[in-house]
């Protein structure tokens, strides 16, 4: 069942999402190469309970951490450890957080150092591919225009929509209905109505879209060892207009 959320409802997870891009802020701030993606946690964490939020992520179904930290063929959930980002390696940076029980996730991925153009051009690509779908999130389209408009900007750039991982609705949970993929037709599943609230996440392959899980049973990496991107808002769609972006810049 999709729930829709109520003006105050709302207002809550914008407060989380607020959270969540000003923690997004600092850590694209302080990264640089030698440091760790535990420092980076530890960053991450002090950030949203310093803004009054608590980790969204931390215990969610045992996951051990506050940030998921995802290097350069990792797509999603890398676990924060004593790794080191190196100068030209790229990151995916997952925050989530809870204010009065209420959710707001979001990610970026981001350059450390210098990297090649073509990479700068993915993950553009990639973060334009969220914004293609975000376009779409309003009331009287269909679930489906949105995961439509992210898979056709990627694949006309030649690269790959992930698969096995998909947006989804939240609010109370992490985690609700529905689902959002990022690929599919046009014209299918249900409309969009007003009060719905949608995490969505492109993620995108330089290479071919598939993926397997490391033995920590959480970070996935892409089969063919290509790079792989993300980028993630939380939206509430409105009654009149675009979709109020929870999870942007204040």
């Amino acid at each position: 069942m999709i729930i829709l959320k109520t003006p105050e409802e709302l207002e809550l997870i914008s407060r989380a999402g607020q959270i969540v891009a000003e923690c997004q802020k600092i850590l694209i701030r302080e990264i640089k190469p030698g440091m760790t993606t535990l420092e980076l946690d530890s960053l991450t964490e002090t950030c949203i309970r310093d803004l009054g939020g608590i980790p969204a992520f931390k215990g969610y179904r045992n996951y051990p951490k506050s940030l998921c930290a995802s290097i350069n063929e990792e797509v999603v959930h890398g676990i924060p450890s004593q790794r080191v980002i190196r100068d030209g390696d790229i990151i995916g940076l997952d925050v989530g957080a809870i204010v009065n029980g209420f959710y707001g996730d979001g990610a970026v991925t981001v350059s450390v150092g210098e990297v090649e153009a073509p990479i700068r051009k993915f993950i553009q690509v990639t973060k334009e591919a969220l914004s293609k779908g975000i376009e779409q999130a309003i009331v009287g389209k269909r679930l489906s225009d949105i995961s439509s408009a992210i898979q056709v900007y990627v694949e006309q750039h030649g690269y790959s929509v992930v698969r096995d991982f998909v947006g989804h609705g939240i609010g109370r949970q992490l985690h609700e209905e529905p689902q959002v993929p990022n690929y599919g037709k046009s014209g299918q599943g249900p409309r969009l109505k007003p009060g719905m609230v949608l995490a969505i996440e492109p993620m995108v392959n330089m290479g071919g879209p598939g993926v397997k899980v490391l033995d920590d049973r959480w970070t996935a990496v892409t089969r063919d060892k290509s790079l792989s991107a993300h980028f993630e808002h939380t939206i509430s769609i409105e009654l009149t207009g675009p979709p109020r972006v929870l999870t942007a810049c204040a």
